[in-house]
């Protein structure tokens, strides 16, 4: 299992114990100083069947900066899978990959759902 991260994001931090609480094992990964790729994202989101918009940090301050809100409805997958592979801080974590699973954000009861 791949654990797609950010140190001092808090929620990063709260995913992290949770799933050490729960005896998880699984690699971890610094989402800015080796962020993901444009295969990893395409294929992450495929593999998901989540919306592309799931994949996006939303309140993060590049997001904003970028006005990307106004942006990405006119943009193609590719256009916004290029745009999210190029600053691992455009990317919502934390991010879980394993053979089963793409989880955006921590949200508990899916984790437990999906992980336990």
């Amino acid at each position: 299992m791949l654990f797609v991260q950010y140190p001092k994001c808090s929620t990063c931090q709260k995913a992290k114990k949770w799933l050490e609480a729960h005896e998880i094992m699984f690699t971890e990964r610094h989402i800015v100083e080796d962020h993901p790729a444009y295969d990893e994202l395409k294929q992450w989101y495929e593999k998901s069947g989540l919306p592309l918009k799931r994949f996006f940090n939303t309140s993060g301050m590049v997001y904003r900066d970028m006005q990307l809100k106004d942006k990405l409805p006119d943009m193609s997958e590719e256009e916004q899978l290029k745009l999210l592979a190029s600053n691992g801080m455009l990317v919502k974590r934390p991010l879980i990959i394993d053979d089963h699973n793409v989880l955006t954000g921590f949200k508990e009861k899916e984790w437990e759902e999906k992980l336990l």
